[in-house]
């Protein structure tokens, strides 16, 4: 896995392959479509004071050994820095771009078989046939189809410049003379760099045929740019939406619904316009989320109603027949069946039991400076409007909190609590108001 390139034209200290895809590093997300083939091993180059790249690899649970690659001298002096970890394997290794997220497992296992067709071709190749060719290295067949060289842009003859199909740099090479084929490179071109498509015409002299496997344009773009970012980042949240509507989903408007890349959605989901999911999602059977809701790190049950306008934060975990409406945040708190928080509250770090309802405007106060305290209110208990909870603090089930209090003391179960001062009425007011105003 190749992943030593500064990514200059991102314009970012972030290293171009962690910038996310669906809320994921790129690299992760090719690492994803390889893990499905079951490498014995995968050795990741990357360059000096790249310790995030192999920090955010290791953490996300991959095994691999790290080669760092000092001088960036090209693709094949990458390879070349692998020598060590590669030194007496026997099977095929596959050359993979951490900056190239979109390649399949079908795909790669579509190589693999290549590499092990009876003609045991050293190398194959996957090739492509882009609508703009421009500096991509033209593949070059032989009369019987096999690959003879690639042949860099740069250095490309009038006839093999019009050549389509291109070479997007992914391989499979025999793993018995790898260490053999990159010995062999040279720099002597253009740019001074050690090109790993050289090894194509080395095997070649050393009487081994080479094949091509052709991929699709899309699977196969690179990323280089803020742009190329943008534009891989609309054919993994199309895909994201074609799987959730195969899966049984109803989405209202797919182009405005963003997906995060481990987001579950169950059948006769129902979701609106320009709702977007951030990671660690599960959406279970029959829920509906309405227009402009945002949700991360949430897990919702079965047939609950959520938005419009919704927020639903890490922890927030949802029964079934619950109701969060317009303008709600719930944060690290469970909700339990038939729960009703249909307008203007934030509950954070609260257990709600069944049925209870929560009253527009209601705020749990679980943060007091130094800590995180919780709230728990009880099933079928009835928060009035614009109350505030302020954790740690216990509202029995069955109690009533009265619209516009303050309750800092625990609430006995069936009980009434209110703490809002006494309306006082002044009779004649704004008629002796206004006199007062016109003698002036």
């Amino acid at each position: 896995m190749l992943a030593a390139g500064l990514g200059t034209r991102m314009n970012s200290i972030l290293p171009k392959v962690l910038h996310p895809i669906a809320g994921r590093p790129m690299i992760l997300q090719l690492l994803d479509s390889l893990a499905e083939i079951e490498p014995d091993k995968i050795v990741l180059v990357i360059g000096p004071n790249m310790e995030l790249v192999s920090d955010a690899v290791a953490a996300a649970g991959y095994h691999f050994e790290i080669v760092i690659q000092q001088d960036r001298l090209g693709t094949g002096h990458a390879v070349q820095q692998a020598q060590k970890s590669l030194l007496g394997f026997k099977g095929n290794v596959l050359v993979l771009y951490g900056d190239s997220p979109l390649i399949t497992s079908k795909t790669l296992a579509k190589m693999l078989e290549a590499r092990s067709s009876q003609n045991n071709p050293a190398v194959v190749v996957l090739g492509f046939k882009p609508l703009d060719r421009g500096e991509y290295g033209r593949l070059v067949l032989d009369k019987t189809g096999n690959l003879e060289a690639i042949v860099e842009a740069t250095e490309a003859s009038e006839d093999e410049i019009l050549n389509d199909l291109c070479n997007s740099g992914v391989m499979v090479i025999d793993g018995t003379i790898l260490l053999e084929l990159v010995s062999k490179l040279s720099n002597k071109n253009i740019k001074g760099e050690f090109y790993l498509t050289d090894i194509i015409k080395i095997s070649r002299q050393c009487g081994r045929d080479c094949s091509v496997v052709e991929g699709d344009e899309e699977e196969l773009i690179g990323i280089n740019s803020r742009v190329e970012l943008a534009l891989v980042e609309t054919i993994i949240q199309d895909r994201l939406r074609e799987s959730a509507m195969e899966n049984g989903a109803t989405l209202n408007d797919p182009s405005s619904i963003y997906f995060s890349y481990d987001t579950k959605v169950g059948q006769d989901v129902t979701i609106g316009p320009n709702v977007v999911f951030g990671p660690g999602v599960e959406i279970c059977n029959g829920v509906t989320i309405l227009a402009f809701c945002h949700i991360e790190g949430a897990f919702i049950e079965e047939n609950a109603i959520i938005g419009p306008f919704a927020r639903l934060r890490p922890g927030a975990d949802i029964g079934e027949n619950v109701h969060i409406g317009n303008f709600v945040e719930i944060k690290n708190s469970t909700l339990a069946n038939g729960v009703k928080a249909n307008h203007l509250a934030y509950i954070g770090d609260t257990r709600i039991g069944e049925k209870a309802n929560i009253g527009a405007g209601t705020i749990t106060c679980n943060f007091d400076g130094f800590k995180k305290s919780m709230t728990e209110i009880g099933a079928r208990a009835f928060i009035g409007s614009n109350a505030a909870l302020v954790a740690p603090v216990k509202i029995g089930q069955d109690s009533t909190i009265g619209a516009g209090s303050v309750i800092t003391k625990d609430v006995e179960e069936g009980a009434l609590a209110i703490t809002r001062a006494k309306q006082k009425m002044v009779d004649n007011y704004v008629k002796k108001l206004r006199a007062t105003k016109v003698e002036k």
